[in-house]
């Protein structure tokens, strides 16, 4: 027989003030919202889990009370996870002042609907992407400390608002939904665009994607100094390296034409009795195009805003899931390496 929730609780005296033990107790329950997650009531479970502390401080006196409250409370529910806080506190509100339960059950969904969108442009869209980009290019240069920093940072500030919301929006009550849908739009606008802004900069910032292609353009002669300790006896081998000087002392136009440096040309007598001997000599070098180089010349890090673009273009464009979109950049990443195209990051 199905129980038939009732619009109105027996016992309508407002109850005692809960405390901040049972207001943070349900804090850290709030982490299992969605442990029982489905598609029928999708975070339902994890929120009467979470909730169920202050209900049973409430109606704790009466058993049909605590009844209709959990039975309207398992209802179809789901917010942000680390908002949840937020509804809680306003829900928790109402019950201790015994509000009829339609209002309850309407303030419950009118709080979690604006808090998707609010924590999508603050976490997802904003922290996590900051936090990420910068702890990824950490761990990218060897340090060991960068996930447990992103770690520590994500979890701090999420903990934050998990306690702030709860206190906050209990002391409120229904007050908190006017000041959360007054600002909304505008906060969810500003936080998007931020998080844009930012994931932008990251790309740019510390995009390592680059092409490995060097194409051979045959050698060229270079010089290059070479300094040597030699006895005495020894110095007169390397007259044809250091003594190419014309008539008025200066270096022959061959030597010059050879892009040598007088400065770097000479002889030293030591303390011990031998000589430092400085001289030019040539090096045959290949010479090859880096095509990396030539694309910066153009604009730097092309390639991570030319792979960003693409990705947009089937994101917005083609309607492609991000799924497809991941497995695109596998594709290319391991095409592009079994053919030499991208560079080799661990030795």
């Amino acid at each position: 027989m199905a129980y038939n929730i009732p619009d109105n609780y027996q016992n309508t005296t407002p109850a005692n003030q809960l405390d901040k033990k049972t207001l943070n107790k349900m804090v850290w329950r709030s982490l299992f919202l969605q442990a029982s997650f489905n598609y029928e009531r999708m975070q339902a479970g994890g929120w009467l889990y979470s909730i169920l502390p202050g209900l049973k401080k409430i109606h704790g006196d009466n058993k049909d009370d605590l009844s209709a409250s959990m039975s309207h409370n398992l209802e179809f529910f789901n917010t942000h996870p680390f908002l949840v806080t937020f509804v809680m506190g306003i829900v928790l509100s109402l019950e201790q002042n015994k509000a009829d339960i339609p209002t309850i059950r309407a303030v419950r969904v009118a709080a979690m609907g604006p808090l998707g969108g609010i924590g999508d442009a603050l976490f997802w869209f904003t922290l996590v992407p900051i936090t990420a980009g910068i702890t990824s290019n950490m761990a990218i240069d060897g340090n060991i400390a960068a996930p447990f920093i992103f770690l520590l940072v994500f979890n701090i500030a999420q903990f934050a608002l998990r306690f702030f919301l709860m206190n906050w929006s209990y002391k409120l009550g229904t007050d908190a939904i006017g000041v959360l849908t007054e600002n909304a739009k505008e906060f969810t606008r500003a936080a998007s665009i931020l998080g844009i802004f930012v994931v932008g900069a990251l790309t740019c910032v510390y995009g390592a994607t680059k092409v490995d292609v060097k194409i051979p353009n045959g050698t060229t002669s270079a010089l290059y100094s070479v300094t040597e300790v030699v006895p005495a006896a020894d110095v007169h081998k390397y007259d044809e390296y250091i003594y190419k000087k014309d008539d008025n002392g200066k270096l022959t136009d061959e030597v010059q034409d050879a892009g040598a440096d007088e400065k770097a040309l000479g002889v030293k007598e030591l303390a011990t009795g031998n000589f430092e001997v400085t001289y030019n000599q040539n090096e045959t070098r290949d010479v090859t195009i880096n095509i990396q180089e030539i694309l910066d010349g153009i604009l730097p890090q092309m390639i991570p805003l030319a792979l960003t673009m693409m990705l947009y273009f089937f994101l917005a464009k083609r309607g492609w899931t991000p799924l497809k979109c991941i497995g695109l950049v596998l594709v290319i990443g391991l095409v592009g390496s079994g053919f030499g195209l991208w560079p080799t990051i661990w030795p």
